[in-house]
C-alpha cells in the first residue's frame, strides 16, 4: 500500500454544482437509477447532494477523486489522496483511497478521521467504489476560507545564460519580457519597480506555495542567507508510478555528521508537489543547534561557488544536476575521474560507434568490470551511473547514534552498513537477543518486505523466526537503499555473517526474480517459498475473469495432488479445459511450482508456518514503511519490547502450567513433559484424531513394514502411507507432517498404537520444540554442525544466560554479593584460575 498524504485539494464553492453534475454524468452506476437517488442527502440549504455509494463507477481514478472532492466541498471537509494498491505483475495502480484531510495523526490538526472512499479498477477499465465510510469524528464546516499562502513571484528581465548540459536536461532559456522561463534558474533576489534590489522578507511557513521546486530552492536560499546559515540539497522522494520527484528537502549545511563541520543540525524545509503542479511547504524546522553567521559571512562563502538546480524534464530536481555560477555563465558540474582508461578504444572510435548515447563499462582498479558501473558517453564524457538510495540522509545519523547506545548496553549488538563508492547505502542491525534466537530458531525464517506494497518513507525489512512456543522472534532488521540484486545479496550475506554462518533450511520471501536470485547465490540449498498473501493477490488479479468453476478445480489441483505425476496431469488437464495453455502468468507459476505448491513444500521444514493465510507483521502497525524518522526508534523499541514480553510470559506459563491429559497413552504423558504448551496441543490433537483412523498392512519385507492408514468411513481421499522399520522404529509418512512441522502426524501415531510402541523415539521430539530449547543446541547437535557452529551456539547460549544473571544480580548490593560469590565458585569448578 502506498500513502500519498501530500496531495491536498482546497475546494471553493463556486461552480461546484456544475462540476458535481459533470462528475455524476461521467459516473456509471452498476445498479439501477432508483437506488442511486436513494443515496442523495440534503445540506443545510435544502439542496440535494449525491453521496458516494458502493458500486458507483467512473471512467478513471481522477474522476472518482474529483467527484469525492466536490462532494466533500459541499459537505464541509477536505480530501487527501490516501493509500494505493499496485499490481504485483506490472506495477500498475489497481485500487485507490481518497480520505478526509484529518485522517491519521501525523500533524496536530489531524484527528484520525476514518471517512473515505476506495475505488478499484475492474477488468473493464472502470473504477468502482468498493468501500465508503461516511462518518467523521470532527465537526464539518465550509472550506471557502481555507486558502494556501501563495508566494507571488515578480521577475524582471535577466541576462541570457549559457548552459553545458546533458540531453536529459532542458536548456536554460532566456528570460524575456519580464516573464520567468519555465525551466530556468530563478534568482532569489527581488527587484523594486525603480530598479533597486531588495531581499524577500517572507518567513517560511507551512502552506507556502511555489511555481516550481527551483523557485522554492531559490527562496529558501535567500532566506538562509539573510538569516545567517547556508543550505544543502537534502532527501528526495520519487513516485513509484512514473519515477518523477514528488517531494524535496532543503537542509541546513550543517545537517548530519559526515564532515567535521557538521553538527547534526535539524533545520530543513520540505516541499511536496501538488496535482496542480505547484510545490507547497508541508514540513518545516527553524531551530538550529549551532550559532548563526552574519549575512556578510554567508554571502562571502556563497560568492565563490554557488550551487543551483537544473530542472528535469519531468518537473523535478536531480541531486546530480548541479551547476557552478562563474563569470555569469552556468556550467554543468562534472564529476572528477582520476582513472585512466587505456583499455577503452580511442575516444574518436567510441564516438563513431556510439553516435547518440552509448553505454560502456568503467574499468575498475582491480582489473575487472562491474555490470552496474555503466556510464553514458555524451559529447565524449564518461559519467558513472549512480545507484539510487531510498534512505534519507538524516536517517543515518539518528540510527548510528542509536546503534552506539545499544552497543554500550549490549555486547552482542551487531550492525553493518553497505558502502558504495564512499556513500552509505543499506543498513543491517541485530541485538544480542536476536542473534541468540537465530542460533536456536534460525532454521526456518521469514523475510518480510511488506513495505514494498506501496509508497513508503522508510524501506524497512525484517528477518523473523519461529521459537519453541511457536511465536515470532526477531532475527534482524534492515533498511534497504534500493531493490537491486546487489542490495539483497549484501543484506543476506551480512545476516549470515552476523548469525553464526549457518544457512537456514527454508525462507519465506516475495515472488521476485531479484530476491530469488540473491537467495540462490547466498543461501544455496535453502528452499525458497513464496509469500502466500502475494500469491493470493496475483491469483485474483490474473484468474478472476476465468469461469467461476475454474477456481474450485484449480485449488483442488494444487492442494490435493499427492504425487508430482498426479499434479502434472491435473494441471495440464485444467489448462486445456479452460483454454489457458498460453497464459503467461500460469506458465511462469508452473516453472516455479516448487516455491508455492504444497506438494513440493511438504518435504521441507518450515516450522509449521501455515501454507494458507497471511503472516502477521512482527511489529504489527507500530513500525512500517510509513513510520517517520522522529518516531521510528521509539516505536521500534516499543514493538520489540512488547513481543519479548509475550515470549517471557509464554515461557513462564510453560514452567508452571501443565495441559490436561485426555488419554491414558504413555506417549501423551511423555510429550506433555517435554513439549511446550503450544506444541503439545498440536501433538495432542493428532493423537486424538488417530483413534478415528484404520491401519492396513500392505507390505512387509524383513524389518520394513508398510501400512495404509485411512479415516473411518467412506472418505478415500483422507489416507496416507506409513513405512516403518520395526527394528529401530524409523518411520516415514506420505503426508510429511513431521518433515514440514516437526511433529508426528496422526497416521504415524496410529501405526505406533498397532505395533504397541509406547513412547515416541527421541529423534522425533525436536529439541527446538522442547521447554528447554533455549538452553540446548538444537540446530547443531541434531544435524551435525561443524565445531565452529557448535562453539558459536554455546557462546550465544552462555551469553544470553549471563545477561539474565547480571540483570538479577545488579538489583541490590546484597544480591550482587551473592551473585559474585556464585560466579567465583562456578569459575573455580570450571578449572579457571583463582582471582
Amino acid at each position: 500500500m502506498e500513502s500519498s498524504s501530500t496531495h491536498f485539494t482546497d475546494m471553493r464553492s463556486s461552480d461546484t454544482d456544475s462540476k458535481i453534475e459533470e462528475c455524476v454524468n461521467n459516473a456509471y452506476p452498476l445498479r439501477m437509477l432508483m437506488p442511486v437517488m436513494n443515496n442523495a442527502s440534503t445540506n443545510d440549504d435544502g439542496e440535494s447532494i449525491l453521496e458516494p455509494y458502493v458500486g458507483l463507477a467512473f471512467d478513471s481514478a481522477d474522476g472518482a477523486r474529483e467527484f469525492y472532492t466536490l462532494y466533500a466541498a459541499r459537505m464541509g471537509f477536505k480530501v487527501r489522496i490516501g493509500q494505493l494498491y499496485r499490481s504485483r505483475t506490472d506495477g500498475s495502480v489497481s485500487a485507490r483511497r481518497f480520505v478526509c484531510s484529518k485522517e491519521g495523526f501525523q500533524t496536530s490538526t489531524r484527528t484520525g478521521c476514518a471517512a473515505l472512499i476506495r475505488v478499484q479498477r475492474r477488468d473493464s477499465g472502470k473504477w468502482v467504489i468498493d468501500l465508503f465510510l461516511k462518518n467523521h469524528n470532527h465537526d464539518l464546516g465550509l472550506t471557502e476560507g481555507n486558502h494556501s499562502l501563495i508566494l507571488q513571484q515578480k521577475i524582471l528581465t535577466a541576462k541570457p545564460v549559457e548552459v553545458v548540459h546533458r540531453s536529459k536536461c532542458k536548456l536554460i532559456e532566456e528570460v524575456e519580457d519580464g516573464r520567468p522561463c519555465p525551466s530556468g534558474v530563478i534568482t532569489a533576489k527581488r527587484s523594486k519597480p525603480n530598479g533597486d534590489e531588495m531581499q524577500c522578507e517572507v518567513e517560511p511557513s507551512s502552506g507556502l506555495e511555489f511555481n516550481s521546486a527551483n523557485e522554492a530552492y531559490q527562496y529558501y536560499h535567500a532566506y538562509a542567507e539573510r538569516t545567517g546559515f547556508r543550505i544543502r540539497i537534502g532527501q528526495l522522494f520519487r513516485s513509484k508510478h512514473d519515477g518523477s520527484i514528488t517531494s524535496r528537502r532543503f537542509v541546513c549545511s550543517r545537517e548530519g555528521f559526515q564532515h567535521p563541520s557538521r553538527v547534526g543540525c535539524g533545520v530543513f524545509m520540505r516541499i511536496k508537489r501538488q496535482e496542480s503542479g505547484k510545490w507547497v511547504v508541508d514540513r518545516l524546522e527553524k531551530h538550529h543547534n549551532h550559532e548563526l553567521e552574519s549575512q556578510q559571512e554567508v554571502q562571502k562563502k556563497n560568492l565563490s561557488v554557488s550551487k543551483k538546480f537544473i530542472e528535469e524534464e519531468n518537473g523535478g530536481l536531480d541531486d546530480e544536476d548541479i551547476v557552478d555560477i562563474n563569470i555569469g555563465n552556468l556550467v554543468k558540474k562534472r564529476r572528477e575521474n582520476h582513472k585512466t582508461i587505456h583499455e577503452f578504444e580511442s575516444q574518436q572510435e567510441v564516438q563513431k560507434k556510439n553516435l547518440s548515447v552509448s553505454k560502456k563499462f568503467i574499468w575498475e582498479e582491480n582489473g575487472g568490470l562491474d555490470d552496474e558501473d555503466i556510464v553514458e558517453i555524451n559529447s565524449g564524457s564518461l559519467v558513472k551511473k549512480r545507484r539510487e538510495n531510498h534512505i534519507g540522509s538524516d536517517w543515518y545519523s539518528v540510527l548510528f547514534d542509536y546503534f552506539q547506545t545499544k552497543q554500550a548496553e549490549d555486547t552482542g549488538f551487531f550492525y553493518a552498513v553497505e558502502v558504495d563508492y564512499g556513500t552509505c547505502m543499506s543498513i543491517f542491525w541485530a541485538d544480542g537477543r536476536s542473534r541468540f534466537s537465530c542460533s536456536q530458531f534460525g532454521d526456518a525464517i521469514i523475510f518480510d518486505t511488506s513495505y514494498r506494497k506501496g509508497m513508503y518513507l522508510v524501506p524497512f525489512v525484517t528477518f523473523i523466526g519461529i521459537n519453541h512456543n511457536r511465536q515470532p522472534v526477531l532475527l534482524g532488521c534492515a533498511l534497504l537503499a534500493d531493490e537491486s540484486e546487489k542490495s539483497f545479496t549484501w543484506l543476506f550475506q551480512t545476516w549470515l555473517r552476523a548469525m553464526t554462518g549457518r544457512y537456514p533450511r527454508s525462507i519465506i520471501a516475495d515472488q521476485d526474480d531479484i530476491i530469488q536470485q540473491a537467495i540462490i547465490n547466498v543461501f544455496p540449498g535453502t528452499h525458497h517459498r513464496f509469500s502466500m498473501w502475494q500469491m493470493k493477490a496475483k491469483e485474483y488479479e490474473h484468474l478472476s475473469s476465468v469461469h467461476s468453476s475454474f477456481q474450485f478445480e484449480y485449488e483442488k489441483c494444487i492442494n490435493q495432488s499427492q504425487t508430482t505425476d498426479e499434479f502434472d496431469a491435473a494441471w495440464n488437464s485444467l489448462l486445456c479445459r479452460y483454454g489457458l495453455k498460453d497464459n503467461t502468468w500460469l506458465k511462469a507459476m508452473y516453472e516455479n511450482r516448487q516455491c508455492w505448491v504444497p506438494l513440493y513444500l511438504r518435504a521441507t521444514f518450515f516450522a509449521g508456518i501455515p501454507l494458507s493465510g497471511n503472516i502477521e507483521s512482527f511489529f504489527g502497525t507500530l513500525v512500517n514503511g510509513q513510520t517517520p524518522l522522529v518516531e521510528f526508534v521509539p516505536l521500534y523499541e516499543k514493538g520489540l519490547e512488547r513481543r519479548r514480553e509475550e515470549e517471557l510470559k509464554e515461557n513462564f506459563n510453560c514452567s508452571i502450567l501443565n495441559a490436561y491429559l485426555q488419554t491414558k497413552e504413555p506417549v501423551e504423558e511423555q510429550c506433555r513433559r517435554l513439549y511446550t504448551l503450544n506444541v503439545f496441543r498440536i501433538f495432542q490433537k493428532e493423537l486424538l484424531q488417530s483413534y478415528s483412523y484404520l491401519g492396513f498392512k500392505v507390505y512387509e519385507e524383513a524389518a520394513i513394514v508398510k501400512y495404509v492408514v485411512r479415516k473411518c468411513g467412506n472418505d478415500d481421499d483422507d489416507k496416507s502411507t506409513v513405512t516403518i522399520s520395526t527394528s529401530n522404529h524409523n518411520v516415514w509418512c506420505s503426508c510429511q507432517m513431521f518433515e514440514f512441522e516437526g511433529v508426528l502426524c496422526r497416521h504415524v501415531l496410529r501405526v505406533f498404537q498397532i505395533l504397541e510402541i509406547k513412547e515416541v523415539p527421541s529423534r522425533y521430539i525436536l529439541r527446538r520444540w522442547r521447554k528447554n530449547a533455549e538452553y540446548g543446541l538444537p540446530l547443531y547437535s541434531e544435524s551435525g554442525g561443524s565445531p565452529q557452529e557448535v562453539n558459536a551456539s554455546m557462546v550465544w547460549s552462555l551469553r544470553e544466560e549471563a545477561c539474565k544473571y547480571i540483570d538479577a544480580g545488579a538489583t541490590s548490593l546484597e544480591k550482587h554479593k551473592v551473585a559474585y560469590e556464585i560466579l567465583h565458585e562456578g569459575r573455580l569448578r570450571l578449572g579457571g584460575p583463582p582471582s
